[in-house]
């Protein structure tokens, strides 16, 4: 279950966990100043825009656009707004933990002062990416193009941070094996995602799609992971994060937000772990030498190894290098030689005798890879 938590309930001089999967309750700036150093994994933030609307917007039938007018995305000036962005940032820096990454989304009306504030707080940007709206809003005035997308910059917490969480692998292998873009395709918030109140009102102006924020912690998290969201608003942040096996914080000053992102993420169903269990990259795997499978066993001294059109034979040696006639060498490099080649991944290139089947002995790598992951389980 989701909480509401007073800020005299946290406290900055000691690093609780009381503050997980809770909503708090206050002004962004002052309720990261009590979260704890360098505790959060991630942090998405959906800040007010500044969107300097003028009066009324009406569709050609006259009726009134449902636009963003409330207080809280309206500043006096591009200078109140930046020294806004400035201290939330700050703030968020300080609790972001040093391989941790932000990501903001904002429109052409602020994206841009965010991006610049980032960079002179020592963020590093590692990309910016495009929500496409397959269902934009119209431009009812006919004065500019439709708005038919947002942006999002990710960052990392500085320019040293190398150990940050890419999914590249696993957001490859869902994207038909190619290369995830910087280019995302999402409708907006509509149907029974959309909250609305007892009269059919949208409770929150700027709802944000589950899919999206689905897609930012599939590619930035793991599992257990925490992700903190300071303008909270109707919780798809949190909703998301607990459907996918993360822990959220979020901060909203809001009372009506709060009771219905509360209400939401109550309701939310966990995926299970194997659900969750992401593909893991093989540099992440633990490292097997070609030795490694003659100490466990799985190949012995004076086995015959031989490529898949048998033009070639050599023989396992006790000290795991392979010897054919006079040439002698590592899997690789004995793999080259006889190929004449520059280089060759001899984990593919030899196979040995299964019953009557050749097998690469990539497979008994596998193996024994499988037997150190769970040595250390």
């Amino acid at each position: 279950m989701t909480a509401v938590r007073a800020l005299d309930d946290l406290s900055s001089s000691s690093l609780r966990a009381d503050w997980l999967d809770t909503i708090i309750k206050g002004d962004c700036v002052s309720a990261l100043e009590r979260l704890p150093e360098k505790s959060v994994d991630i942090i998405f933030a959906d800040p007010p825009y500044n969107l300097q609307l003028e009066g009324d917007l009406h569709r050609p039938d006259q009726s009134k656009v449902d636009a963003v007018d409330d207080a809280w995305d309206q500043f006096e000036s591009f200078a109140a707004y930046d020294a806004f962005t400035r201290a939330w940032l700050l703030a968020a820096r300080r609790v972001l933990k040093p391989n941790g990454t932000i990501w903001v989304i904002g429109s052409y009306h602020n994206i841009f002062r965010v991006g610049t504030t980032l960079q002179d707080l020592g963020f590093w940007i590692l990309n910016d990416i495009v929500w496409r709206k397959t269902n934009p809003m119209p431009n009812f005035r006919g004065r500019r193009f439709q708005n038919a997308h947002e942006t999002m910059i990710w960052a990392s917490r500085d320019q040293a941070a190398k150990s940050y969480t890419f999914n590249y692998e696993a957001l490859k292998a869902a994207n038909d094996d190619v290369q995830m873009r910087s280019d995302w395709l999402f409708p907006i918030c509509t149907g029974g995602e959309r909250l609305k109140d007892e009269n059919g009102t949208k409770v929150h102006p700027t709802q944000k799609p589950e899919a999206l924020l689905a897609r930012v912690m599939m590619s930035s998290t793991k599992p257990g992971d925490v992700v903190l969201d300071p303008f909270f608003g109707s919780g798809t942040t949190g909703a998301v994060a607990r459907r996918l096996g993360r822990h959220f914080v979020g901060i909203e000053r809001e009372q009506a937000y709060i009771d219905a992102a509360s209400a939401r993420i109550a309701s939310v169903t966990r995926l299970d772990g194997a659900e969750l269990k992401q593909l893991t990259p093989k540099r992440a795997e633990p490292r097997v030498a070609f030795v490694s499978l003659i100490d466990a066993g799985l190949v012995r001294p004076g086995d015959r190894l031989t490529d898949t059109r048998r033009r070639w034979t050599a023989t396992v040696r006790a000290d795991g290098t392979l010897q054919t006639g006079s040439e002698e060498g590592s899997i690789h490099r004995l793999g080259a030689r006889v190929q004449n080649l520059d280089a060759c991944n001899g984990w593919t290139f030899w196979h040995y005798e299964d019953g009557k089947t050749l097998k690469p002995i990539d497979e008994l790598r596998k193996q024994a890879r499988q037997s150190m992951s769970a040595a250390g389980a």
